[in-house]
C-alpha cells in the first residue's frame, strides 16, 4: 500500500453526558430569548412560553456490576457495520475493561499502518516514565560582548505570541516573558544567538516528506522551537518553518529591539549567567494537548523526554527506541511493532490492533495506575480535539456516539484508525482499536465511526 500524508480532519466517561445537557439547555435559552425580542408580550395570540430547561450537572460513576457483554453479542451488534466495504482492510480488537477479556477481534496481531494512533504508545510511555508535574525550563544566558544565547531545552510549546494573547498550546511559556526579564536585568544587549546542542542526529525522519513542513504537519525537530514551528501560531494546520530554532531566536531579538539579521547559532558557555527563564506547562497538560490536537512535533519531543529520562539519546531515533523499550518493559505486547517515528506521520510505521487495545485495556482496567490518565486525555466524540466534528450522525436504532467515546484518531491517505474506549448504553466500558487501511478516509472515517457507535448501543448479551 502506498500511503501518503493527508491533512487530518479534525473527567471520565460519566462527565460527558453532562456536557450534552448543558449544551441543550443553552440552546433552549437562546431560542427563548429570540422569541421574547421578536414580538409583543401583550399579544393575545402569543403562545405560552415553556419553562426553561435547567441543567443539573452530576458525576455518576460507571457501575462495576453493569451487565457484561458477550463475545457473541458484540459480534452480532457490529456485524453489519464491520461489513462496510468503505473500511477496506479492517483489523481490530474489542475488550471488556473490567474483565480484560477480548470480546471481538479481526486479525488483531496483523501489523497495520497506524497513522496518529501511534501517539497512544508515545503518551503511554511518557506516563510510565515521567512525573505528571514535570516541566521544561528554557533559559537565556549571557554570552560574549553583549550577546545573549537562547538555550534549547526541548519545549516546542514555547510561544512567540505577545503576552495577553491566546496561544495554540495550553499555558505555554512565552518569548516575550524572556525578553521582559532580560530588559529588567539591565544588561546591554547587542545580539541574540541560539543553542540547539541538546538534540543530536537528523531533525527530520527519513520517511517524512519535506512537503509536510509547508503542509502544516511537521517541522524539523530542534531543541528550540516556538508554537511547534507554526508560522501562524494559532492555526492547527499552519505552514511550519523549516528553521524553527532561528525563528525562535529571531522572535526574541525582535522583542529585545536588536537587529534580527544578526541572529546566529552558538553554544552556551557552561555555567553561563542566566538572565531569564520560563517554564513549560506540566507534562499532564502537554500530553493532553498532544493527544487532543494530535500535534506531531510535540509527540516527537515528548519521546525524546522519555529517552532522556531512561538514559537514551536526545534524538528522533532515541525517542523511538525509548518508547519501544519502556512499553516492552511494562509488559505491553510489542510483537509486530515497527516504529520509524513516534507521531505516526511515517507510512513505514506498523502497529497491530492488539497492541493498541492492550495499552488501553491496561489503562482502563487493572493495569498500571500510571496509565489511567491516558483515557481522560483522549478527545471526546463530537466535542473536543480531533473528534470535535465526528460522530455527529445517529446510528442504527437511534443510538448516538456523540459524547460517549474517547479515542485517538489516525489519518493518512489510505489509512483511517481509531483507538479508545466507549461507554455502552448499559454503562459498561469497552476498549477498542480499529485499523482501516486501503480506502479513502473520507469514506472510511464515517464507516469507522458507525462501527464504534454500534458499540455504544450495546447490551450485547
Amino acid at each position: 500500500m502506498n500511503a501518503r500524508r493527508v491533512r487530518r480532519v479534525s473527567v471520565w466517561w460519566t462527565v460527558v453526558p453532562v456536557l450534552a445537557i448543558v449544551v441543550v439547555a443553552a440552546v433552549l435559552v437562546v431560542v427563548a430569548l429570540a422569541v421574547d425580542t421578536s414580538g409583543s408580550s401583550s399579544a393575545s395570540n402569543a403562545p405560552v412560553r415553556p419553562p426553561l430547561v435547567s441543567a443539573d450537572p452530576a458525576v455518576r460513576a460507571v457501575a462495576a456490576n453493569a451487565p457484561e457483554p458477550t463475545a457473541a453479542g458484540i459480534t452480532a451488534q457490529i456485524a453489519a457495520a464491520a461489513r462496510n466495504p468503505a473500511l477496506g482492510e479492517l483489523t481490530g480488537e474489542i475488550s471488556d475493561a473490567i474483565t480484560g477479556q477480548t470480546l471481538w477481534s479481526r486479525s488483531p496481531d496483523r501489523a497495520m499502518v497506524p497513522a496518529s494512533t501511534t501517539k497512544v504508545l508515545t503518551g503511554a510511555a511518557a506516563l510510565l516514565t515521567l512525573p505528571l508535574d514535570k516541566r521544561i525550563t528554557t533559559n537565556v544566558v549571557a554570552g560574549q560582548n553583549g550577546q545573549v544565547v537562547l538555550v534549547g531545552a526541548g519545549d516546542p510549546t514555547l510561544s512567540s505570541q505577545p503576552s495577553g494573547t491566546d496561544t495554540f498550546f495550553t499555558d505555554a511559556a512565552r518569548i516575550s516573558d524572556l525578553a521582559d526579564q532580560i530588559k529588567r536585568s539591565g544588561t546591554p544587549i547587542t545580539s541574540v544567538a541560539v543553542d540547539t546542542s541538546l538534540y543530536s542526529g537528523p531533525s527530520l525522519a527519513p520517511s517524512w516528506e519535506v512537503a509536510d513542513i509547508a503542509g502544516g504537519s511537521i517541522a524539523p525537530i530542534q531543541s528550540v522551537m516556538t508554537d511547534s514551528g507554526r508560522i501562524n501560531p494559532s492555526e492547527l494546520y499552519s505552514p511550519r518553518t523549516p528553521t524553527p530554532a532561528m525563528a525562535a531566536a529571531t522572535a526574541l531579538a525582535v522583542d529585545l529591539g536588536v537587529p534580527a539579521d544578526t541572529v546566529t547559532t552558538a553554544t552556551a558557555t557552561p555555567n553561563a549567567r542566566v538572565l531569564a527563564s520560563v517554564r513549560s506547562a506540566p507534562l499532564e497538560t502537554r500530553l493532553r494537548d498532544m493527544l487532543g490536537d494530535s500535534d506531531d512535533v510535540l509527540a516527537e519531543t515528548m519521546a525524546i523526554e522519555v529517552a532522556q529520562a531512561t538514559g537514551g539519546q536526545s534524538s528522533l531515533d532515541g525517542g523511538v527506541a525509548a518508547v519501544t523499550s519502556v512499553l516492552a518493559s511494562a509488559g505491553a505486547s510489542m510483537n509486530g511493532v515497527a516504529l520509524k517515528d513516534t507521531n505516526g506521520l511515517s507510512v513505514d510505521d506498523r502497529i497491530p490492533a492488539s497492541t493498541l487495545d492492550g495499552i488501553l485495556r491496561a489503562a482502563a482496567g487493572a493495569g498500571d495506575a500510571k496509565l489511567r490518565p491516558l483515557l481522560e486525555m483522549l478527545p471526546i466524540s463530537g466535542a473536543t480535539g480531533t473528534l470535535a466534528d465526528r460522530f455527529a450522525t445517529t446510528g442504527s436504532g437511534g443510538v448516538s456516539g456523540a459524547g460517549w467515546i474517547r479515542a485517538k484518531t489516525g489519518t493518512l491517505t489510505g489509512v483511517n484508525t481509531l483507538a479508545g474506549i466507549v461507554q455502552t448504553k448499559e454503562n459498561r466500558v469497552l476498549t477498542f482499536a480499529m485499523m482501516s487501511n486501503g480506502t479513502d478516509p473520507n469514506a472510511a472515517r464515517p464507516a469507522l465511526d458507525a462501527l464504534v457507535t454500534a458499540l455504544r448501543g450495546c447490551g450485547c448479551r
